[in-house]
């Protein structure tokens, strides 16, 4: 690399350093502080993050936790962020089913919150967070969660009853005749 000069490793440094959160959050800090700083004298083309933990991978067959690759972009950086944020969100969302499964429900809810949060307009994160709200006993923070994703998806029920399927211990929900009212109300 042809860096613009001192400045970019030494904001790098600082930025690991400083902000906290797992290590793949810290690697896209430092990227960006040295970018900010100034960077590559060549100028944007592209960026690459591997993070690799023990059995850390979505298959189960790989430790590559976080593996993104920007080949040619002309805002690299964004387009890693994109694809960090969506990469934790698959990661947090497997979390949190793997979770529920051993039965470790607060567990999951906190890898649901994760998720969804990496990936706030995307539906099936809400629907999924809401049903771990709810079966944690969070009716409120579960409506909230499930008219969200009403409102960013408009296929909404077929995800409801789709993921109810797939999960049995949702299936609790549907038991709950108030609830679903104030959910489907008027629809």
């Amino acid at each position: 690399n042809i860096l613009v000069g001192p400045q970019v490793p030494e904001a790098m440094g600082k930025a690991f350093d400083t902000i906290p959160g797992e290590l793949a959050e810290k690697l896209y800090a430092a990227l960006k502080a040295g970018d900010d700083a100034g960077g590559d004298a060549r100028g944007h083309q592209s960026a690459s993050m591997l993070v690799v933990r023990k059995q850390g991978g979505r298959n189960i067959n790989n430790d590559r936790y976080i593996y993104i690759n920007v080949d040619d972009d002309p805002k690299p950086l964004a387009e890693l962020r994109r694809l960090l944020d969506l990469n934790l969100t698959y990661l947090y969302g497997n979390e949190a089913d793997r979770l529920l499964t051993a039965g470790k429900k607060a567990e999951a809810l906190a890898a649901g919150r994760k998720a969804a949060g990496y990936s706030p307009k995307q539906a099936d994160g809400h629907t999924s967070l809401g049903f771990l709200e709810y079966i944690n006993g969070n009716k409120e923070a579960a409506l909230r969660e499930l008219q969200t994703a009403q409102k960013l998806d408009p296929d909404f029920k077929k995800q409801f009853d789709a993921t109810i399927s797939w999960e049995k211990p949702f299936k609790v929900i549907l038991e709950d005749k108030e609830f679903l009212n104030r959910l489907f109300a008027g629809k």
